[in-house]
């Protein structure tokens, strides 16, 4: 009776501190992808849309339901809203087809498209890897303004906007670099009257903080963003202690109730016999 109780004991605290760990390490969400719908519900799906790298990465963009008979380009531009068509974008006009930055998709082009345009596949498919960076053309900067992956009608029917197609996507922070400390120079030994002078001040006028140096307790000023990582890693260790807490605890409760219906029973069946 008694290695039983125990046995259940620890296959109850097994169970807990498994249900723990699957909250506290669980595992890393995948990438969101997203899909945008056009007016001739054709699908525009990217493979990632958050937390890209400034300077740039690759993105899977795939496409379905297109009309075959009009070409489209499929880029990253800026995003001017529904019934216009979406300018500048990045890449150019790429006539080799081989900066990865934009692409034409036909099935149909003029003479001078052949070999340069990718023709649709079954169903008006495609899918490409996009060049996506925040720096964008004539100076535009996609961290502050709204940009998306987008499909568009191709040079030969620059006003039709019905192969408009977007999925707005956002990039990542840009990280500060971290403040360097500085050692400060040795006082001379107390008495010594030899020796250089130490300088009282450095150039840059009267309170001008020392490079490196940490800023004064209770000083106001905006966190960069090397600093909020920082919290961020500080709060995500200080959720593990708490939860590592927690199920201690719990397992400690188990087994002393365990232990005190074991103890509990013998006096009760002593008292019988």
């Amino acid at each position: 009776m008694r290695s039983g109780c125990i046995q259940a004991a620890v296959r109850a605290a097994a169970v807990v501190v498994g249900m723990a760990a699957a909250v506290v390490v669980g595992p890393a969400a995948p990438a969101a992808a997203a899909t945008g719908v056009g007016p001739g519900g054709q699908r525009l799906t990217v493979a990632k849309t958050a937390g890209l790298a400034p300077a740039g990465e690759a993105v899977t963009v795939s496409g379905s339901g297109y009309d075959v008979t009009k070409g489209i380009y499929v880029a990253f531009c800026v995003d001017n809203g529904p019934g216009q068509a979406p300018s500048p974008c990045g890449g150019g006009i790429d006539t080799t087809g081989s900066s990865g930055s934009s692409y034409w998709i036909s099935s149909n082009p003029p003479a001078y498209g052949k070999g340069l345009a990718i023709p649709y596949g079954p169903g008006g498919t495609f899918r490409v890897e996009l060049k996506v960076a925040a720096a964008l053309a004539e100076g535009v900067d996609c961290r502050s303004a709204r940009c998306a992956v987008a499909t568009r009608a191709d040079h030969t029917r620059t006003s039709d906007r019905s192969q408009d197609v977007r999925v707005p996507v956002t990039f990542a922070a840009a990280g500060a670099p971290a403040p360097t400390r500085t050692t400060a120079a040795a006082a001379p030994p107390a008495g010594g009257g030899s020796g250089p002078a130490v300088p009282a001040a450095t150039s840059g006028g009267a309170g001008a903080p020392v490079a490196g140096a940490l800023p004064p307790a209770g000083s106001a000023g905006p966190a960069s963003p090397g600093d909020l990582t920082l919290t961020r890693i500080s709060a995500s260790q200080s959720a593990n202690r708490w939860w590592t807490g927690v199920t201690a605890a719990v397992v400690l409760g188990l087994v002393t109730l365990a232990v005190r219906g074991v103890v509990r029973r013998r006096p009760a069946r002593k008292a019988a016999s």
